[in-house]
């Protein structure tokens, strides 16, 4: 996998300038998003011919009052106890999207699990490492990153953990 910034036209994103920072390889994925899709994770997968087990999509909790970032497959769903077992904490919730937005600087539909604006504690599912390359949004709807999952794991300072359900 070549290393490389977002392709001409389509703009870097704070997950892209942080991935090249790092020195960390992976190839942009632009793609035509429809606003009217039901599953933003689920087009991207059917979009790119990607099998959606390889497709992450990146969740924000609110665990014991703190913002935990929890990263699965877009065809599964957060099992929020296992995101707050892993975290130490006791309970979760999903995070309001407003807060959400204002501590990642991205929008719903296109957080980017790299390059948040305030480095939050992350999860990444264990499912992810047993691909060679996982996707995961490049900070826009419309844009996702392929790149190594142990390479997902070093730009977020991320932990592994049974997640997803």
């Amino acid at each position: 996998m070549a290393k490389r910034s977002a392709p001409a036209g389509h703009g870097g994103t704070p997950a892209t300038a942080a991935l090249t920072r790092a020195g960390i390889a992976f190839t942009a994925h632009p793609y035509d998003h429809d606003p009217a899709a039901p599953s933003y994770g689920l087009e991207a997968a059917e979009v790119l011919g990607v099998e959606p087990q390889r497709v992450l999509k990146t969740l924000v909790a609110d665990v014991d009052g703190r913002l935990v970032v929890g990263v699965v497959p877009v065809d599964r769903q957060l099992d929020l106890k296992a995101l707050a077992a892993a975290v130490g904490g006791k309970r979760a919730a999903m995070a309001d999207p407003a807060a959400a937005e204002r501590s990642s600087g991205y929008v719903v539909g296109g957080i980017s699990p790299v390059g948040q604006r305030k480095p939050l504690p992350t999860v990444v599912d264990a499912s992810a490492l047993a691909h060679e390359t996982v996707y995961v949004s490049g900070g826009r709807r419309g844009l996702d990153l392929e790149l190594a999952p142990q390479d997902l794991l070093r730009a977020t300072g991320a932990s592994a953990a049974a997640v997803a359900r």
